[in-house]
């Protein structure tokens, strides 16, 4: 559970974004220095070839973001970001693997506060990391606004709302950065009858799995990855794939899940608005939807479209989000019926589901 969230006091300024590269390559540690340099709003003050380098030269030059390799030599990334953030919280970027090992590790990662992850390629890495250029250094420039996010233990209990198991009802949850960890919580506090809940989160098709698993551990419900027309089912909660869209359809008195590979949508497949302006087309007012923390404006046009279908919708606040990117353009579009910590997303969402249905 997420339990406060302090804004990084890095520069607000016109002074560039002061930048520790951590990573066991020095290959890796040249390119992404380059890349990085690159940028005039960011300056790279050093690099570091594993963490106990590292928390000497953090004590030194003081950055404003680290970017920090999962896998290193003498202590491990999970175990330094753990010490990183009891003792000195600092916005931090992932560079992990695009495997599975690569995918529990970096959503542990997001677990112990890390703000964000880039992919790094398994093969020609110079390459690969040229290509994600503009990705790298837009997940800097957030981390050096986000809230650096406190962690606390689980909360167990869900809310006292009954009586979910409905084909009536349909709840839709979209994120971005920080997402990983606002779902985990919101899924937290749902009954194991609570309506089915659609979920698009943007993240690589290489984590998508591991990330539905992990909110499976951590739910009542049951989490699954979506398969391509599968039927959404009361009590369960349907990820969407990276890189594929996720769209709802009616069929006789059930919903069901149609996945798309066409273009991406504000450069992002799944998109939420993708996932919205669907669920507000064919559940209209029996659905409940919440716009989650996230850079970007993805899924605000889709909250107003559910809006104005006569569904609730409800939008993190500031004060909870990592980025207020995505709830704030909602927010601004008039989208959100309500503006709320993450801690009561949950409740909203449920809250309006023991409302009469409309007809199918």
């Amino acid at each position: 559970m997420i339990a406060s969230a302090v804004r990084n006091p890095a520069k607000a300024s016109r002074d560039p974004i002061k930048v520790l590269v951590v990573d066991d390559s020095a290959l890796v540690r040249q390119i992404m220095t380059q890349l990085l340099d690159a940028d005039p709003g960011i300056e790279v003050v050093g690099s570091a070839a594993d963490p106990y380098i590292a928390r000497e030269k953090i004590k030194q030059l003081n950055p404003d973001v680290l970017t920090l390799d999962v896998e290193m030599p003498r202590m491990d990334g999970l175990t330094f970001l753990r010490n990183l953030m009891r003792l000195r919280p600092m916005p931090v970027v992932m560079v992990s693997t695009l495997t599975e090992r690569g995918a529990q590790v970096t959503l542990d990662a997001l677990a112990l506060g890390a703000v964000d992850f880039v992919a790094k390629p398994k093969l020609d890495v110079a390459r690969g990391l040229g290509e994600y250029a503009e990705v790298l250094v837009e997940k800097v420039r957030q981390a050096a606004r986000a809230r650096v996010v406190a962690l606390a233990p689980d909360r167990t209990a869900a809310p006292a709302v009954s009586a979910y198991r409905t084909t009536h009802r349909l709840l839709a949850i979209g994120a971005s950065t920080g997402g990983t960890e606002a779902i985990r919580e919101v899924l937290m506090q749902m009954p194991a009858d609570a309506p089915a809940t659609v979920i698009a989160q943007h993240i690589p098709g290489a984590f998508s799995a591991a990330f539905a698993d992990r909110l499976d551990r951590h739910s009542r419900m049951t989490v699954v990855h979506v398969e391509h027309d599968q039927p959404l089912l009361a009590g369960h909660a349907y990820v969407a794939p990276g890189g594929r869209h996720l769209r709802v359809y009616r069929s006789g008195a059930n919903w069901h899940c149609r996945l798309g590979d066409d273009a991406p949508v504000r450069q992002h497949r799944p998109s939420v608005d993708v996932l919205f302006e669907s669920v507000a087309e064919h559940a209209g007012a029996n659905a409940s939807a919440a716009l989650l923390t996230g850079m970007g404006d993805d899924g605000a046009r889709g909250l107003l479209a559910l809006r104005k279908a006569g569904a609730a919708t409800v939008a993190q606040d500031e004060a909870s989000s990592v980025v207020w990117g995505m709830p704030g353009a909602a927010v601004a579009l008039g989208a959100a019926q309500e503006t709320v910590p993450l801690s009561q997303i949950a409740t909203r969402l449920l809250a309006a589901t023991v409302r009469e249905p409309s007809p199918a």
